[in-house]
């Protein structure tokens, strides 16, 4: 197993721990005295983490988890309210940091790599984001999602984008309207997250979900979690037309011939990753 940190000023922990175990990368949110909320700091550590994954041969799979009692309680407001002495009252660094922001969970939905939360406590706001921004998600039976905004005067409507492609959308707008928190039962029962287990089991749980995934061919995976985002934007028949060809493109593939010759010779098939 190896280990590195995200930089951090000398005197503080790093604020994002970085290891991994076998071919899982963790990144693990480390700001547990302000419930993880994502800060600039954060924000930027992360998007650079998985800048660098995405290249990392190394790593098949990544799990996203976080220390102390909660996932995340999204955006840090303590950070956000300083910039209202800006001259803009903050409109310019709000802009920034919303972009900032989108643009991280956006790069976990653009890694050719599935990445799996694991959800130990409350995640609300941007942290219910970022779990619904994962591929997969195993959340403890102590855990929470909402969206609260709406009790601050501030919707959550980034938090929306990720939340609304995830569950239904009457329930996605219960969420949203109420900011009422729902239980990790439900939340898998809305699709939020996948499965539930007991309560500090959910790192451990996440990792071997991520485990079982990178096992299977990087490069079939690659084009398989690329196809399933884009042909959710697409009508019926342009999603079977877009499929059509990714499907024969991945037919020429040396890991598919290999895959399907092994199924047919009854026998484990050796990954070539491309």
């Amino acid at each position: 197993m190896t280990r590195q940190t995200a930089r951090a000023p000398v005197s503080q922990s790093p604020i994002l721990l970085r290891e991994r175990i076998d071919d899982v990368g963790i990144l693990t949110l480390n700001r547990p005295d302000v419930r993880n909320s994502l800060s600039e700091g954060l924000i930027e550590a992360l998007t650079a983490a998985l800048r660098e994954i995405h290249d990392d041969a190394k790593v098949r799979a990544v799990v996203i988890a976080a220390t102390g009692k909660a996932f995340s309680a999204g955006h840090d407001m303590k950070e956000l309210t300083a910039r209202r002495s800006d001259a803009d009252r903050g409109r310019a660094y709000f802009a920034e940091m919303m972009t900032a922001c989108s643009t991280m969970m956006q790069a976990i939905v653009h890694l050719p790599k599935p990445v799996v939360a694991a959800v130990q406590g409350v995640a609300t706001a941007a942290g219910c984001q970022l779990v619904a921004s994962c591929d997969l998600a195993i959340a403890s039976e102590a855990a929470t999602f909402a969206t609260p905004g709406v009790d601050i005067g501030l919707f959550c409507s980034t938090p929306m984008v990720a939340l609304s492609r995830n569950v239904p959308r009457k329930q996605a707008m219960e969420m949203l309207l109420t900011g009422e928190p729902i239980s990790a039962t439900t939340a898998r029962e809305i699709g939020l997250v996948n499965r539930v287990v007991s309560a500090g089991t959910e790192r451990e749980a996440a990792i071997a979900l991520a485990q079982k995934v990178a096992r299977k061919s990087a490069y079939t995976i690659k084009i398989g979690k690329a196809a399933f985002y884009r042909q959710a934007e697409m009508s019926l028949a342009e999603a079977y037309r877009y499929a059509a060809a990714v499907m024969t493109e991945n037919m020429m593939a040396r890991d598919a011939e290999e895959g399907i010759g092994a199924f047919i010779e009854k026998r484990e098939p050796k990954w070539h990753d491309k």
